[in-house]
């Protein structure tokens, strides 16, 4: 069995198609950049507004500035935080790597990151994504291994090189060798529940606007 878990939690990626997917690499400058920005927690002008419009999806209600939109498909939860201009690409970008950090923070391994760009007649469609499993060693003395949320998705789409949303999505392990999963709702609170952003940290969203 233990061979046979960590085959299922290897880091290794799932096979995809040849050259459809290509490594997702940062530069120097751009990790720097994204460094900078989580020191100065540039984030916090997002991540509690996000949060309280995931409620709001979840209740029914518009949202007048952030739209978050829920997914369900196949057993897997998700929901798709959408771009807004007053982000910026840069910010929005720096929120996409912020995120794999948050949940790798939670006990996942990144299993790969990459990206993909298809072109159509009249644009171009760039998906980037990060794939996280949860660690193969934390198992409890019942021999049953902690999937918390099982495997999670994030990726960012773009159309033309401009954002277009952030989508997450969480696939449990469905297998009696896991303990049972936590709660999308969970995902979403440990992800997202941030105190909002003060003065100070509002003024610095201009400094991270371009990509």
């Amino acid at each position: 069995m233990f061979t046979f878990l960590k085959r299922l939690l290897s880091t290794a990626p799932p096979p995809a198609p040849s050259g459809s997917w290509q490594p997702l690499q940062r530069s120097a400058s751009q990790e720097h950049a994204h460094q900078q920005w989580v020191q100065d927690q540039v984030y916090l002008n997002w991540m509690g507004p996000f949060f309280k419009a995931y409620h709001y999806a979840k209740a029914g209600l518009p949202n007048p500035q952030w739209r978050v939109e829920l997914l369900q498909e196949e057993g897997r939860q998700g929901a798709l935080f959408f771009y807004h201009p007053s982000i910026g690409p840069g910010n929005f970008r720096h929120l996409f790597d912020f995120l794999r950090d948050r949940v790798i923070a939670l006990g996942y391994n990144l299993a790969t990151s990459d990206q993909r760009s298809r072109r159509h007649d009249s644009y171009t469609e760039t998906v980037a994504k990060h794939f996280l499993k949860p660690q193969p060693r934390d198992c409890t003395a019942t021999g049953r291994c902690n999937q918390r949320f099982g495997t999670i998705m994030v990726d960012l789409m773009s159309i033309n090189n401009q954002p277009g949303f952030i989508r997450i999505f969480s696939n449990p392990y469905d297998n009696d060798i896991f303990t049972p999963p936590h709660s999308f709702d969970e995902l979403m609170e440990a992800l997202f529940k941030l105190p909002d952003a003060p003065p100070e940290v509002q003024k610095l969203i201009t400094k991270y606007t371009k990509p």
